[in-house]
Formats: structure tokens, C-alpha cells, sequence
């Protein structure tokens, strides 16, 4: 797993959390890669990517960013904070729906929730978007996504890891792509980043 840090050791809470996101088990249908993290937001960050893909199509994607500061942030209200980025496409009937917006945040919060994650200062937007093409493009298909952006501060001790956080994103993936959770055999993030080097 690659981070981006101020020294060479990593500090043991943060070293714990990239731990649990390198050796989570994902859902076979959620294709995770690492992305090089952010180096100005917080002393210690890492990333991953993530593409949602059904019957060889591609239905959504993802990004979560973990961010670690030893002296804490005020505006977190913690040491770590998650900031995610998720989208997927939608019928143009949905689009239309006056309460979409207002689903897509509650996927994140329910999933927080089913998994038992404790976490404060959750914030983000929704973003609903459709497409008409015209001209020379005409033929080409309207699309309609929604978009989700949010960020939490995960509390992380001894007895609440990481592993929830990501069991709560991983649901909020699949329900913004529309699929059911499944409990097949999955491959961990490890092997994955092996494989497409």
C-alpha cells in the first residue's frame, strides 16, 4: 500500500489503518487498485480506487481517501479522517425523483450505521446530474448520474478498526451502483495491485 508521510516510520494508529485497507476482502466485483495519495492535506494519507464491474460492464466507481494527523484536527474532530468520491449512473427517471439526493446521503449514513461504525462530523454533497446530446453528437445516448462526495471522522482504538469504515463503503458502493452485497469468495486488495502491475 502506498502512503505518503512527513517521516520515515509510520506512526502504529495509522500504520494499523493502512494494515486493515491492504488486507480487506473486497467483493469480487469491486475491482480495487491503489492511487498515490494526497501529500498536502494531512501529515499521513493513502487511497485507493475502485471500479464497479457487472457482466464484464463497468456500473460505478469509487475513491476513498484515508488521512491521518497525529496532533489531531480540529475540523475533523479526530486524528483520521475518510473522504470519498463516489458515481454511478442512473435512469433518467431517477433523475427526475425530488428525493434521490437525499437517498444517495442516506446510503453513507445506513451504511455507517448496519456496520457499527463510530464516527462524527460526517458532511458531503450530492450531485445529480443528466445529459442531452445534440448536434453532432445527437446519436449518442443521454446519461444521468448521481454522484456522491462526503468525508467522516472515523474513531479508531484498539477495539473499532478501520475494517468497518470500509465494510460501510464498500455497501454504499453497491447501492449506488445498484447491485446487492454479495458473500462470495473475494480477493484482497493486495493481490489485486499485484496483479495489474
Amino acid at each position: 500500500m502506498t502512503t505518503s508521510h512527513h517521516i520515515g516510520i509510520l506512526p502504529l494508529p495509522f500504520a494499523s489503518a493502512v494494515h486493515d485497507l491492504s488486507s480487506f476482502q473486497w467483493d469480487p466485483r469491486i475491482e480495487v487498485s491503489e492511487l498515490e495519495p494526497p501529500t498536502h492535506i494531512a501529515p499521513y494519507a493513502a487511497a485507493i480506487d475502485a471500479e464497479i464491474v457487472v457482466d464484464s460492464l463497468d456500473v460505478g466507481s469509487g475513491r476513498l481517501i484515508l488521512l491521518h494527523d497525529p496532533n489531531g484536527d480540529e475540523s475533523w474532530g479526530g486524528q483520521f479522517r475518510c473522504v470519498t468520491f463516489a458515481q454511478a449512473d442512473v435512469t433518467a427517471e431517477m433523475v427526475h425523483d425530488p428525493f434521490l439526493a437525499d437517498v444517495g446521503w442516506s446510503w453513507l449514513i445506513e451504511a455507517l450505521k448496519t456496520r457499527g461504525a463510530h464516527y462524527s462530523h460526517e458532511c458531503g454533497t450530492i450531485t445529480v446530474t443528466s445529459s442531452t446530446p445534440f448536434g453532432s453528437k445527437q446519436r449518442e445516448e443521454s446519461q444521468s448520474q448521481i454522484e456522491i462526495r462526503a468525508s467522516w471522522t472515523p474513531h479508531l482504538d484498539a477495539d473499532d478498526s478501520l475494517t468497518v469504515h470500509l465494510q460501510a463503503w464498500q455497501t454504499l458502493l453497491c447501492d449506488i451502483a445498484g447491485i446487492p452485497p454479495t458473500h462470495d469468495t473475494v480477493i484482497p486488495l493486495a493481490v489485486r495491485a499485484a496483479s495489474s502491475r
